[in-house]
């Protein structure tokens, strides 16, 4: 993906990198698979505020994703690669050849024309979805099930993908983009390639309303707070507030949050990666 540096007109524009949506082939999604989309501003059913920093942005529409690809033994083609603002990764609009319409998360180098199919007759090719059990060792993959029939869970932001180490009974062992290796069964299904629009992560906002635009308030840190507000706050100058934690108190940077009593932990066979 192609980024795109700005003249610096502005002091907005002058460190903004943003991305030049050279995939992107249309701006009109596909009417029938779009709906309506609220927003809770992070705020519950009586009005309280759950969630902090959110709210704002501009409207969307919802693209109906279609995570399970069960259509299963028919062809389709690639009409359209779009850009979804509910999502870092591209999507593309497949028609199938019964007249089915359906978006899916587009992987990287997937172009318009293009032939796709799943199921467990379909070649191990790019954007086609097949059972772990039909896919070669080695194969790089995402969109990722984790149980059979329910969509996929796991490798779907931009850029990511999982690689397909090896088979272990019923079970594909496989390594994860946080660098987790765990096991999924082999019934479940996974996309040949990696995702799309891999820079996502290099792109460089420019100014605080960019932000605001995707729905995201200021954030106060903890340690500008006082005390009556977070457990770090107060003190002299700029000193510290002891140990990092949240504002209800869960400790950071590396205290352990996972449940130890977790039906999946079994299931995984190393941790993923932690920052030194």
């Amino acid at each position: 993906m192609p980024l795109k540096k700005y003249k610096p007109v502005t002091p907005g524009l002058r460190t903004r990198v943003g991305n030049a949506f050279a995939e992107v082939t249309t701006d009109k999604p596909e009417k029938s698979l779009t709906r309506g989309l609220t927003k809770s501003g992070g705020r519950n059913n009586a009005g309280k505020m759950t969630v902090r920093n959110r709210g704002g942005g501009h409207k969307r529409k919802y693209r109906i994703i279609d995570f399970k690809r069960n259509n299963d033994g028919i062809p389709g083609t690639v009409k359209t690669i779009e850009y979804d603002p509910n999502r870092s990764a591209f999507i593309a609009l497949i028609s199938f050849a019964n007249g089915d319409k359906r978006y899916i998360i587009a992987p990287d180098g997937l172009k318009v024309g293009a032939k796709i199919a799943s199921g467990e007759s379909a070649p191990p090719e790019l954007g086609n979805a097949l059972p772990l059990s039909k896919i070669p060792l080695g194969a790089t993959i995402h969109a990722i099930e984790m149980q059979p029939g329910k969509g996929a869970a796991l490798a779907r932001s931009a850029g990511t993908y999982g690689i397909l180490m090896s088979r272990e009974g019923k079970y594909a062992i496989i390594k994860l983009p946080s660098g987790e290796t765990r096991k999924i069964l082999l019934v479940c299904k996974a996309t040949i390639g990696s995702v799309s629009n891999p820079d996502h992560q290099l792109q460089v906002l420019g100014k605080a309303g960019r932000s605001r635009w995707l729905g995201k308030r200021p954030r106060v840190r903890g340690v500008a707070m006082n005390p009556v507000d977070h457990p770090m706050g107060g003190g002299e100058g700029r000193a510290s507030g002891g140990h990092p934690r949240s504002r209800t108190g869960v400790m950071a940077k590396g205290q352990k949050t996972r449940n130890t009593k977790k039906h999946s932990s079994k299931l995984i066979i190393s941790r993923r990666k932690t920052k030194k």
